[in-house]
C-alpha cells in the first residue's frame, strides 16, 4: 500500500485528512518537540479505531509538521542543486522573459518541480535533470506538434511537455506556447 493510499483510506474512515489530524494533536498537545509514537498511537486507536499501519503515517505527518518548512527559494534552488545546476542560467533568462507577460507571474516550488504561476493559478511547470529541463503546458485543446508533445502521465497538472536539451530552444517558440498558456489563466 502507498503512502497516499493509507491516507486515503484513513480519510475514508475518519472523513479527516492530516490537516485535520495535525490540528487535532496540537489542541490535545501531542505535537510536541521530542513526541512518541507511543501516545500517538494510542489516541488514534482510541478515538478513530487506526491499526498500526495507519497510526504510524499519521505519526509520520505530525512528525513532518514539526520540522522547519523551506523557504519557497530554498525549494527553488533545490531544483538547480548537482547536476542540474547546469539549467540554473537558462531557467532564470527563460523566467525574466516569461515575468514580462504581466506583475502577476509568481513561481510555487514542489519538492519536484516549480509551477509557474498567473496569480494562484498554475500556467506551466519546470522540471530539471542534469541532461534537461522540460517544460510542461496547459493548453488544453492544443494539437500536440513537433517538440510540443502530449504530456501524458509524466504530470498531471499540464497537458503538454517540451524537452529542452540545449537551452537555445529556450525560444521565441517556447516563449509564444508560455504566453498562450499564461493568457489561458486569466
Amino acid at each position: 500500500m502507498t503512502f497516499q493510499a493509507y491516507l486515503d483510506s484513513i480519510k475514508a474512515k475518519t472523513g479527516k485528512g492530516p490537516e485535520d489530524f495535525i490540528a487535532l494533536a496540537r489542541e490535545k498537545g501531542l505535537l510536541v518537540e521530542g513526541m512518541k509514537a507511543t501516545p500517538i498511537l494510542a489516541w488514534l486507536k482510541e478515538d478513530f479505531d487506526l491499526g498500526s499501519g495507519h497510526a504510524m503515517a499519521i505519526f509520520g505527518i505530525l512528525k513532518e509538521a514539526l520540522q522547519p518548512r523551506p523557504s519557497n527559494e530554498a525549494r527553488i534552488a533545490a531544483q538547480f542543486a548537482g547536476g542540474k545546476s547546469v539549467w540554473q542560467q537558462p531557467y532564470d533568462e527563460l523566467l525574466a522573459r516569461i515575468r514580462e507577460f504581466g506583475p502577476d507571474v509568481s513561481v510555487a516550488a514542489t519538492d519536484t518541480y516549480l509551477s509557474l504561476l498567473r496569480g494562484a493559478k498554475k500556467f506551466a511547470v519546470v522540471y530539471t535533470t542534469a541532461a534537461r529541463m522540460d517544460v510542461g503546458l496547459k493548453l488544453k485543446g492544443v494539437e500536440p506538434s513537433g517538440r510540443l508533445t502530449p504530456a501524458g502521465s509524466w504530470n498531471s497538472m499540464v497537458t503538454h511537455r517540451v524537452r529542452i536539451t540545449d537551452a537555445a530552444a529556450l525560444d521565441a517558440e517556447l516563449l509564444a506556447w508560455l504566453r498562450e498558456a499564461y493568457d489561458r489563466a486569466a
